[in-house]
């Protein structure tokens, strides 16, 4: 795997797991405003929408990073076939 790729699912994961579920107790920050989305999102303020923006980007940049690992080994097997 490129270097540069597995320095960035690092960073991205370790941002995930601090940023993306802060504060932790009583349960992560992001469940709750996803649980709140999925209940029609009544009564959220532009700040709750800024929160949750702010909250989920570090999962959207980690998942984005793991297709495009997914897509490097997927590229190399079949280059080497």
């Amino acid at each position: 795997m490129n270097p540069n790729i597995k320095k960035q699912l690092t960073t991205w994961t370790i941002a995930s797991l601090t940023l993306g579920l802060a504060p932790f107790a009583p349960e992560p920050h992001i469940l709750g405003k996803i649980r709140w989305v999925a209940g029609g999102a009544i009564g959220m303020t532009g700040m709750d929408w800024f929160d949750l923006v702010f909250h989920g980007f570090p999962w959207v940049f980690l998942a984005f990073f793991i297709g495009k690992a997914a897509w490097e080994v997927v590229g190399t097997k079949k280059a080497a076939q």
